[in-house]
């Protein structure tokens, strides 16, 4: 059976009992507003930090972040959650649960963790594919390593923004077509990459790697993703090396952290690999593909629905190659997933493959058309997941608005 919530509007809602998911608040139209951590409950929004004193939970809960929470591991993850879940279903609760609640509405949201490091990588085959029939027609689409290695690069940490910060068109470098020299300007080819990013936990000690089996171990949960992507940037500086401009202005996250305890009913098996990935990327026995269903919607129209139960490598599998050479992880390291692409046309999930580059634009409600962003243009991407007995867990949305380059 469902938990049943004594929350007013909590059952039923992507944000029952059954999620929980994380965040950072402030009250809105407060001067010098404190922020505090809190747990999404349908409608509301549980001040974490008022609770500590009163309702045994962790000190860490009061911090100004989720990394002090977050390095103690998952005994305390665990307990934590365990003692919130009853703190909202217990109606002999309530009485001095509920002064801690606060509307939604009445709240704005912030970024829960201090970002460490950031690692986005490639693993949807379908995007993959695509992709390479896009650039390179007459060769095969996917890379030698492709199937044997998650591929990934370092991105900028410090760029990395929660849902509704705006993003600035970037400037840069690239060589229009035809072209001998490269021209600075504004990107014209501004593009959308809906991903799903986890967020670490528990560090581990620089020379030894995570197996996959540790994942639970070490990443304490999930969160939506835009890597904004400037494709005419990025289509002159990648070569040789990985993204640089293209990618490094703003990523955006989901205010929401949904803890690896919420996406139990969402594990699948993931898609059958061919070749046998090598032993230290096997999966057989702890296999963590999760079917969360995203959805993309430019200006309010919803343009793809790509879903990521289909990632070809997945967020463990990801974790232990990112570990394997040595290379630690810290609290609050955030990695991506890649691009989320499915295999029919309306589950893509960039802007590149959707419009095929350029050459069959997006047909938009208002009468407009869309090859690439637009100054003005608002992306918001929302996921959504199975819960235990039949119930859904919410991610929430993130979502950002391109603002006009610098003059």
């Amino acid at each position: 059976m469902p938990l049943r919530s004594w929350v007013p509007g909590a059952d039923g809602s992507l944000f029952g009992a059954e999620n929980l998911p994380y965040g950072r608040f402030s009250r809105r139209g407060e001067t010098d507003a404190r922020r505090g951590l809190a747990v999404a409950i349908g409608s509301y929004v549980l001040d974490l930090a008022g609770l500590v004193p009163v309702a045994d939970l962790p000190p860490s809960l009061a911090g100004q972040t989720l990394n002090g929470f977050m390095a103690q591991g998952p005994e305390v993850w665990s307990a934590a959650r365990s003692r919130i879940t009853r703190l909202l279903i217990d109606h002999n609760e309530r009485a001095h649960v509920e002064p801690y609640l606060v509307p939604i509405g009445e709240v704005d949201l912030h970024l829960p963790y201090q970002v460490g490091d950031y690692v986005d990588f490639y693993s949807s085959e379908a995007h993959a594919t695509n992709v390479g029939r896009i650039f390179r027609p007459d060769q095969e689409p996917l890379s030698a390593n492709w199937k044997h290695l998650p591929i990934g690069y370092h991105g900028r940490a410090g760029t990395v923004v929660v849902s509704g910060t705006p993003v600035v068109r970037p400037r840069g470098q690239s060589r229009p077509a035809g072209a001998e020299r490269p021209t600075f300007g504004p990107s014209t080819r501004l593009d959308i990459e809906a991903e799903v990013g986890f967020v670490v936990g528990k560090p581990s000690m620089w020379g030894a790697a995570i197996p996959v089996p540790g994942f639970a171990d070490h990443v304490f949960g999930a969160c939506l993703l835009n890597d904004w992507s400037a494709r005419d940037l990025q289509a002159w500086e990648t070569v040789p090396l990985g993204p640089f401009l293209a990618k490094s202005f703003a990523t955006s996250v989901s205010p929401w952290l949904v803890p690896l305890a919420a996406l139990s009913a969402a594990r699948v098996r993931p898609p059958r690999r061919d070749p046998a990935p090598l032993p230290y990327l096997e999966d057989d026995a702890d296999p963590w593909a999760l079917d969360i269903s995203l959805e993309i919607r430019v200006n309010g129209d919803l343009v793809s629905h790509p879903p990521f139960a289909g990632m070809y490598w997945t967020a463990a599998q990801q974790l232990a190659h990112l570990t394997v050479n040595g290379a630690s992880v810290r609290t609050g390291d955030l990695y991506a997933s890649g691009t989320v692409s499915g295999t029919e046309p309306d589950e893509r999930g960039s802007l590149l493959e959707l419009t095929w580059n350029g050459q069959s634009p997006l047909s938009l409600s208002d009468g407009s058309s869309r090859s690439f962003l637009e100054d003005g243009d608002s992306v918001v991407i929302t996921g959504s997941a199975p819960g235990p007995d039949g119930t859904r867990i919410g991610f929430g949305e993130v979502a950002g608005r391109i603002r006009p380059a610098p003059a």
